[in-house]
């Protein structure tokens, strides 16, 4: 079963413990992975410095880490097996995101000369090692700036997956 993005996040909403998070997780699913990340209270000394308040937010993740690390691990195998993809975990604390672990799946692609040529020009400027570095570089500036279409696209696609899912059966 592979499952949508629906299913799969009403599976895991049955079988995370009461108390892993303070609020729903977010699941993201694509081909290859579902990556869970779960909310966390922000710690109580995340008022002092900048600092401080990173290393208490890390420390409380941390901590929630190795205390659903056997839990995380028997979850994610159900799931690995049901939904034939791998499952990732993460944790926010506030407005900062934590993976724990998360999968690097390559990609094909053909590009002409000139779209070469950005790649090349990225590594050329020691902005990235490799073309492969250079294209999960660019991809990464897309999404950072053109997030909200990003997300308009996304919000398109969950109603075209509703309106299949209504559809009748073939």
């Amino acid at each position: 079963m592979r499952g949508t993005s629906t299913d799969i996040t009403a599976w895991f909403a049955d079988r995370l413990p009461a108390g892993w998070f303070t609020g729903p997780p977010a699941v993201l699913a694509d081909r290859e992975e579902i990556l869970v990340i779960g909310p966390l209270e922000e710690p109580a000394d995340a008022g002092a410095s900048d600092t401080a308040a990173a290393a208490a937010r890390a420390a409380s993740v941390k901590r929630h880490r190795d205390q659903t690390r056997e839990a995380r691990i028997r979850i994610a195998g159900e799931a690995e097996h049901l939904f034939e993809r791998k499952v990732s975990w993460g944790a926010s604390v506030g407005d900062e995101t934590y993976v724990f672990s998360s999968i690097a799946v390559p990609v094909m692609t053909r590009l002409r000369i000139g779209e070469r040529a950005v790649l090349d020009t990225l590594i050329d400027a020691g902005v990235a090692r490799s073309r492969s570095e250079a294209l999960a570089w660019c991809v990464r500036l897309v999404e950072r700036n053109q997030a909200e279409w990003i997300g308009s696209l996304r919000e398109a696609l969950v109603k075209v997956e509703q309106l299949r899912s209504a559809g009748p059966d073939l």
